[in-house]
Parts: C-alpha cells; sequence; structure tokens
C-alpha cells in the first residue's frame, strides 16, 4: 500500500492514466521559485495514477550533479525528479549540463559527457549545436514515456537571454508544449513577478501559458483571494492552485549552498564544519550529516573563521587547485592544522582528498591555467588531472571498525591519484568488497585522523554514516536513512499538489494530446 493510499481526504486523480500523453513544462519567474519540487511532485502525482512520466531539463547550470545508469552526468534535481517518477535517472533527462568554473566560463557537457569549456560568448555561439542535444533527447524521453514533465531554467523573462534559448520559451516553442508559471510569494511581490514575466514574453509566448501556481504560502487563504481574482481578470488565465510552504522537506539542493543552517544545540553533538569553496560541488553529501539529530553541521563561508569542531569535511571542487589557493588566502590552512593539533578529525571528498595529498598537478589546463600546485601534505600521494571524467555508481564497504558497513555512492573526477598512503585504503569497491575482491578506494592516515575518498555519498548509507559518525568521535551513533526522508519528502509533494492543484484543468492540455511531438 503506497503513503497517499492512507489519506482519505486526498482527491481521487481526475483523468485514467491511459488518458494523458504528451509534454508540459513548469517555467519559474525567478530562479529558485519552485520548480524543481513542482516538478517533482507532479512526477509522484502521475506515477501514483499509474501515468508513465519521465523527468526532463533542457539545460541546467549546477555544480551538484548526479550518475546516471548509462554512466554519463546530470543535475541531481533530475536525479530526484527520476526517483519520483519511480525510473533510474538517464543522461536524456538533462541533455545540457553547465558546470561553472568560472565567473564567465563552464564545463559543457552533452548527453552526460563533458565535450569542451566555453565561455559565456562562446556557449551562446554553441546553443543551436545544444538545442539539436536537447530535441534529440526529449524525442527519445517521447517514444518511451507517456508524458515528459519538463523543468525551465531560471527565468523566462531574462531579455538578454531570449535569443537561442534552449531553456525555457525557445524550448518551449519548437517542441509545441504548454507551459504552467510558477512564482514564490514567500519571497514577496509575487502578482508583480507573474505579470511582469508575462509582459516580456512574445504573444505567442504568452499564449502557451496556460496557467499559474503560487508556491510557498504561509497563512489564510481568504486573504490571498482577492488578489488571484484580481491576477485572473488581468490576465485572463487560470491559478491552478496556492501551494503550502511545507517545512522539513530533505530534498537535493539543485545548486546553492543551503542559506539557513538551523544550528543545534547540546554537549553532546558532534560539531561538523564545511569550508564553502568558491567552486564547490556535490554539497549535497552533507544533507545525511544536516539531518541528523546529534550533529550540528555547518557551512563556513568566505572570511569566515574556522571555529572549534569535531569534525571538518572538505567537499568536492570544480577547481581544486583554485580552491587550494582560496584555502590559503582565508588562513584556513592553519586553521586545519590546528584542528588536527587538538585531535579533530579531518575528510576529504574528491577534490577534498585531492587537497590532502602533496601535489596537484593539471599538465593540460583542465580546471584552469596549466602547472602543479603544493597541496595540504597530510596524505602521501600525488593527483594528475586527466583528459577523461571518471563517472561511475559505486557500491562497497568502509575500511573502518569490521569493514562491514555498506557505503554506496558515485565517482565524478579527473583526478588520477598514486601514493604510498593508498595502501591504507577508506573504502573496499566492489560487490564482495567485505570479503576483499574488490580495489582500493581512498586513504586513511597512519593516525587515523584523515579520511580521504573519491566517492559523493559517503554518509547516505545508515550504516556507513554511522561508522563515520562513530569514528569522528559520536559514540554509539547510528545514520540517519537518507534514501527514506527523501522518499517521504516526495510523498509530501505529491499529496500537497494533489490537494491544492486543479489536476483537471492543469493537465487538460496533456488529455487532449495537444503536444507537437505527438
Amino acid at each position: 500500500m503506497t503513503a497517499h493510499t492512507l489519506i482519505p481526504s486526498l482527491p481521487p486523480f481526475p483523468y485514467p492514466a491511459s488518458a494523458l500523453g504528451g509534454t508540459l513544462m513548469v517555467q519559474g519567474t525567478t530562479s529558485d521559485a519552485g520548480k524543481s519540487t513542482v516538478v517533482a511532485g507532479l512526477c509522484r502525482v502521475l506515477a501514483r495514477a499509474g501515468v508513465k512520466v519521465a523527468p526532463f531539463k533542457p539545460q541546467n547550470m549546477a555544480l551538484n550533479s548526479a550518475v546516471t545508469v548509462d554512466g554519463g552526468e546530470i543535475g541531481r534535481a533530475q536525479a530526484l525528479q527520476a526517483q519520483a517518477a519511480r525510473i533510474a535517472p538517464h543522461t536524456d533527462m538533462n541533455p545540457v549540463l553547465l558546470k561553472p568554473s568560472s565567473d564567465i566560463g563552464a564545463q559543457v557537457i552533452i548527453h552526460g559527457r563533458a565535450r569542451m569549456d566555453l565561455d559565456a560568448r562562446a556557449y551562446h555561439a554553441y546553443k543551436p549545436t545544444a538545442m539539436a542535444a536537447v530535441l534529440e533527447s526529449h524525442a527519445r524521453l517521447r517514444e518511451a514515456y507517456g508524458v515528459v514533465m519538463v523543468e525551465g531554467a531560471g527565468s523566462p523573462a531574462e531579455i538578454n537571454l531570449r535569443a537561442r534559448d534552449i531553456a525555457n520559451m525557445g524550448f518551449a516553442e519548437r517542441v509545441d508544449c504548454p507551459v504552467v508559471l510558477v512564482a514564490d510569494i514567500d519571497r514577496g511581490g509575487v502578482f508583480a513577478h507573474l505579470l511582469g514575466t508575462l509582459d516580456c514574453l512574445s504573444e505567442s509566448e504568452r499564449a502557451r501559458v496556460t496557467g499559474f501556481i503560487i508556491n510557498r504560502f504561509r497563512g489564510d487563504i481568504a486573504l490571498l483571494q482577492p488578489g488571484l481574482d484580481w491576477l485572473t481578470e488581468r490576465t485572463g488565465k487560470p491559478v491552478f492552485g496556492v501551494l503550502p510552504y511545507l517545512h522539513g522537506l530533505h530534498l537535493d539542493a539543485e545548486d546553492a549552498v543551503v542559506a539557513t543552517q538551523g544550528a543545534k544545540h547540546g554537549d553532546t553533538l558532534l560539531r561538523v564544519i564545511v569550508p564553502v569553496l568558491p567552486r564547490i560541488s556535490n554539497h549535497t553529501d552533507f544533507d545525511a550529516l544536516r539531518a541528523h539529530p546529534g550533529v550540528d553541521l555547518r557551512f563556513v563561508g568566505p572570511g569566515m573563521p574556522i571555529p572549534p569542531a569535531d569534525l571538518v569535511i572538505l567537499p568536492g571542487s570544480k577547481s581544486v587547485r583554485a580552491d587550494l589557493a582560496f584555502l590559503r588566502a582565508n588562513g584556513w590552512t592553519q586553521a586545519l592544522a590546528r584542528h588536527l593539533r587538538y585531535g579533530g578529525k579531518l575528510v576529504g571528498i574528491c577534490g577534498g582528498m585531492q587537497m590532502l595529498g602533496r601535489r596537484v598537478h593539471d599538465p593540460d589546463g583542465r580546471e584552469g591555467p596549466a602547472g602543479t600546485s603544493d597541496g595540504l601534505g597530510l596524505l602521501d600521494f600525488d593527483t594528475t588531472l586527466a583528459p577523461e571524467k571518471q563517472l561511475r555508481q559505486v557500491s562497497g564497504h568502509l575500511a573502518l571498525e569490521d569493514g562491514t558497513a555498506a557505503v554506496k555512492g558515485y565517482e565524478i573526477h579527473l583526478g588520477v591519484t598514486e601514493g604510498p598512503a593508498l595502501a591504507r585504503p577508506a573504502l573496499w569497491i566492489g560487490e564482495e568488497a567485505c570479503v576483499g575482491r574488490a580495489r582500493p578506494d581512498g586513504a586513511v592516515s597512519e593516525d587515523g585522523q584523515v579520511l580521504a575518498t573519491y566517492v559523493h555519498g559517503l554518509f547516505d548509507d545508515p550504516a556507513a554514516c554511522g561508522a563515520l559518525l562513530r569514528w569522528a568521535g559520536l559514540g554509539g551513533a547510528a545514520g540517519v536513512d537518507l534514501d527514506a526522508l527523501r522518499e517521504a519528502s516526495i510523498e509530501r509533494l505529491a499529496d500537497s499538489m494533489a490537494t491544492h492543484l486543479d489536476l483537471r484543468t492543469m493537465l487538460a492540455p496533456l488529455a487532449t494530446a495537444s503536444d507537437g511531438a505527438r
């Protein structure tokens, strides 16, 4: 029995699963309006009704990525949406991923594979080629699934990005799909956001906006109703619903580090610090720690001192040598040395692992100017950035305690690391890791204070999370089941949308098969 069947107040789904087909796009008036969560929630609503649905985002710009079943990388939001749709993530769900390497340049990933590094002007010229990849992936999804739920990027009202757009209305116009516009009322100015966005669109683009969703509402809906009535009268478009603010959701962030720390208090908490590097990547590695009741995890930003802690974690990085220089410029290397002198534990994940070694070599300039940087010298190995990115889903066991704590995660890195420290691995990767038939990963220092690994998602499995927290000093700790928390959050999202959205009206274009790809 699924969770939604336990809530008798949920209205029945308005259509037979076989009656729906096509593409529906969710765009937002601003970044972080809630597009990702709305698409995730709708994917679960449709999947629960028996609709074969897939998520899709034509172009994503994010340093948080996930490894797919076909060995590529996509934005983590699309991996979450795939989970909501109850399917495995695939590179077709995010055919263009941009991973910023500077304020004006990014690594361009097409169909899950890194193709080139381009600055903003060069990428603008490349967009017709990127659009071809987008349309190819969309066509494959339309062949395989009844409904494709599309997430836009940023806002369609950014006039400077309208030419050659592949992320919002440029895509919607090419495939002739309806668009739902989402706005975040918690930020204020929701009616101005919606009207202003419509005013920036062309006549044909305005016509394909079928209605609005107002997101993150707190308060009495009756007080909002006059504004909703005015909006409908002014635009001639319905408000499909007002979604309440849902507290305590455990969902993967698309990119930005969560601004609210929610610091916990208590003498028995394990204090964990994560320095926020300029090109920090995959900070979702720490979601399980943020959710753990026995852990007080805090992100420390530029210019802030690293406070006393039990555990410091160096996160992944898109530009390891540049972020190493940033660590030194902020005085954080001295803070790390002091942390270790007082018995604290230190973990490096992926780029953070590479920083812990003797040197990082980038002979071909893969992440910036070619050259070599001295690492922190805490582990005896060197890393060389290679041409081919290593992408794989992995499972195995930690080499801590009795070596049986299961780990499941993924690798995304250019580096090849070699040196004597690897003779003391942190993990054993492979199906038979517990009996020694597996490859080693990472390293643990001889004094047991420093641990390094290439595996993202290190804390996601409850067994591994518990073992690592006990190693860091939280006696008797058990791990948090992040998958269960994520699944419960998706169910809450779906319940909220089934309750508060007029699904019959919103999904009507799919019931009439108006998608031009059909």
